[in-house]
C-alpha cells in the first residue's frame, strides 16, 4: 500500500480490530513441539570480542527480542554465537528471512547485539517481561438469539443456509450472486492469523485445512493437540473472522464469502491478554508461506506499539522482522489482507498523537510522524488495507480512513442505530461463527478484512495460476467505485464527523471501492 500523506495532528485512542469483547469456550489446550519448517538451534560459541558483549544480570527479568540478519543459515549461525555471548537464548531462527527470536535477561542485550557485525537490527518485541500469556473492543458483541435463528430459518430461500437472510453483508458485495456461479476452489486456502479457530464447528469443519494450521505463540509453530484452537476463556475473534471467509454452504448456519475454499488457523494472539507480538506474527507469515497458503487475513495490529517508528532502534527491528515475513509470504504466493483499524482516524495526516502505546505496560503520549511510523502489518508495502462499511453502504462510524492509505472497502458492520439493515436482517453488525457451534454479531474493520480476503480467495479460485500481484490488481480493478460520502455525519447530529479526500475512483474512505465477489468469479 502507499504510505500515509500529509495532514493535521489528532488524538488517537487505542483500538484493536473488532468491536466485540471475548466470550471464551472450552476447547483443547496446546502442547509445544518444534516442526522442521524453521531451524531452532541452541546458541554455540561467541563470534565477537568479549569487550563488545555484555553479561546478563542475575536477577533481571527475561525479555523477548528479534534479531535481524542477512537471510541464510551462515548468517544466522554467526549471529547465534554472538547472541549466546551477549546472554541470549535462541528460541527459533527463521533462516530464510534472517529473523531470529531470542530470550535474554541481559538488559543491555539489544544495544549490545546491534553492535555485532552482520546484525541489521535488533529490538525487544514487548515492554513487559515474559510471562504466562483480548479483544479490546469498541462495543460488546451480541449472540444470535434463538428467536432470530427461527425467524431467519423460516425466511431462507431455496439454496440459502438457514441464517443467510440475516447476512446483509453478502448482497452488499454481491457474494450471494457469486455463489450461484462458484463457491470457490478446494485448492485455495486462506490463513487466519488471529486468536484461533474451532475446527469442530459445523460451519468450519467441512472447509478446515489442518495441514496449514498451527499455533505460533512465542514465535514457534506448534500443531500437536490441535494447538490452533482457542482455549477456554479466550477471545472468539479469530473464529468470527474464519466464518466470514469460508463458512460452508451446507444448508445450516451462515455462509462465508468464499464457502468452497479452505480456511486455516494460525494462532498468533496470546490467550490471556489478546496481544499479538512480533515473534508470533513472523511465525504466522512464515508458516503460511511454507504451507502453500494463498491468502492471509490479518485483523489486528502488532503489539505493543500502535505505530512502530523506524527512528526507534527497538521498533525499527519490529518493522524489519514483520516486513520480511510478510514479503516472504507474498513471494511464496500469498496475498496479505489487513484491517485498517477502528479509531475513526485519518491515517493520511503528517502527525498523529498516540496515547495508547506501549499497551503491555504504561502507555506514554507521543506524537508520531506517519512518514516513519507504521501500523503493522496493515501499512507494510504490498498489504491490502481494508476499511469498513455499514449496512447503509457508507463508512462505518469507527473505521480508520485516509487517502493513499485505504486500498479497498468491505462490509464490517456498524451500530444498528447508525446503519440499520433492511429486513429480514435485524442487526447492523456482522453475523458469523463462534466457538462451540454458536453464532454471534461483531463489528469492526476486523470483520471487513475477511470479507475482502474472501473475495481474494474467489479470485484465486478463478485464476489459479495468478501471482499475488495479479490477484491484487484484479481485486482493485473489479471493485465497485464509491464516491466520497460528503458531508459525512454518521450519527445525524448535524456535525461533520470526517472529511473524505479523493474522487469516485480512489478516495480516503473507500479506496478503489467495494470488493466485488460476483466479478471475482466471472471475470
Amino acid at each position: 500500500m502507499t504510505r500515509p500523506l500529509s495532514g493535521r495532528a489528532t488524538g488517537f485512542r487505542r483500538s484493536r480490530r473488532a468491536l466485540a469483547l471475548p466470550v471464551g469456550m472450552a476447547v483443547a489446550s496446546a502442547v509445544a513441539f518444534l516442526p522442521g519448517s524453521a531451524s531452532a538451534r541452541p546458541a554455540t560459541l561467541p563470534d565477537a570480542p568479549a569487550s563488545a558483549l555484555s553479561a546478563p544480570s542475575a536477577d533481571a527479568p527475561s525479555m523477548s527480542y528479534v534479531v535481524n540478519v542477512r537471510p541464510g543459515k551462515g548468517s544466522t549461525a554467526r549471529a547465534e554465537r554472538a547472541i549466546a555471548k551477549a546472554g541470549g537464548d535462541v528460541v527459533i531462527a527463521y533462516d530464510r528471512i534472517g529473523v531470529i527470536v531470542v530470550h535474554s535477561a541481559n538488559p543491555d542485550f539489544a544495544r549490545t547485539i546491534r553492535g555485532v557485525k552482520g546484525v541489521d537490527s535488533a529490538g525487544a518485541t514487548r515492554t513487559a517481561p515474559l510471562s504466562a500469556q483480548s479483544d479490546n473492543a469498541l462495543a460488546a458483541e451480541r449472540p444470535l438469539t434463538a428467536a432470530e435463528a427461527r425467524a431467519a430459518a423460516g425466511r431462507a430461500a431455496a439454496g440459502q443456509d438457514e441464517l443467510e437472510p440475516l447476512q446483509w453483508d453478502l448482497p452488499a458485495m454481491k457474494a450471494d450472486k457469486a455463489h450461484e456461479i462458484s463457491l470457490g476452489s478446494r485448492e485455495v486456502t486462506v490463513a487466519v492469523l488471529d486468536s484461533g479457530v474451532d475446527d469442530t464447528h459445523p460451519d468450519i469443519a467441512p472447509n478446515f485445512d489442518r495441514r496449514a494450521s498451527a499455533s505460533c505463540l512465542g514465535g514457534v509453530p506448534v500443531q500437536k493437540d490441535n494447538a490452533w484452537r482457542p482455549v477456554a476463556k479466550e477471545s472468539d475473534h479469530g473464529m468470527h473472522v474464519a466464518g466470514s471467509i469460508a463458512a460452508a454452504k451446507n444448508g445450516t448456519g451462515i455462509t462465508g464469502v468464499a464457502p468452497g475454499v479452505k480456511v486455516a488457523s494460525l494462532k498468533v494472539a496470546e490467550p490471556a491478554t489478546g496481544l499479538y507480538y512480533t515473534e508470533a506474527v513472523v511465525c504466522g507469515f512464515v508458516w503460511a508461506a511454507d504451507h502453500g497458503v494463498d491468502v492471509t487475513n490479518n485483523s489486528y495490529y502488532t503489539d505493543p506499539w500502535l505505530f512502530n517508528c523506524t527512528t526507534d532502534d527497538d521498533q525499527k527491528a519490529l518493522v524489519d522482522a514483520v516486513g520480511r515475513a510478510a514479503r516472504y509470504a507474498e513471494r511464496k504466493g500469498a496475498v496479505n489482507v489487513a484491517a485498517a483499524g477502528n479509531a475513526k482516524t485519518d491515517l493520511a495526516q503528517e502527525e498523529i498523537v498516540d496515547k495508547t502505546s506501549p499497551n503491555d505496560t504504561t502507555p506514554v503520549t507521543r506524537t508520531i510522524n506517519t512518514a516513519e511510523c507504521f501500523d503493522l502489518p496493515s501499512q507494510l508495502p504490498g498489504v491490502v488495507t481494508v476499511s469498513a462499511t455499514g449496512a447503509k453502504n457508507i463508512k462505518a462510524s469507527y473505521s480508520n480512513y485516509g487517502k493513499g492509505v485505504i486500498d479497498i472497502t468491505a462490509p464490517g458492520g456498524d451500530a444498528t442505530r447508525y446503519q440499520a439493515p433492511n429486513p429480514p436482517a435485524v442487526d447492523g453488525r456482522i453475523l458469523s461463527t463462534l466457538p462451540g457451534g454458536k453464532f454471534g454479531y461483531k463489528g469492526g474493520t476486523s470483520m471487513a478484512s475477511p470479507h475482502a480476503a474472501g473475495v481474494a480467495a474467489l479470485l484465486k479460485s478463478t485464476h489459479p495460476h495468478a501471482s499475488p500481484q495479479r490477484i491484487k490488481a484484479l481485486l482493485y480493478r473489479q471493485a465497485d467505485a464509491m464516491a466520497c460520502t460528503d458531508p459525512y455525519d454518521f450519527d445525524g447530529d448535524g456535525k461533520v464527523d470526517a472529511v473524505c479526500e479523493g474522487d469516485r475512483n480512489k478516495n480516503g474512505f473507500y479506496g478503489v471501492g467495494m470488493a466485488d465477489a460476483l466479478d471475482a468469479v466471472r471475470k
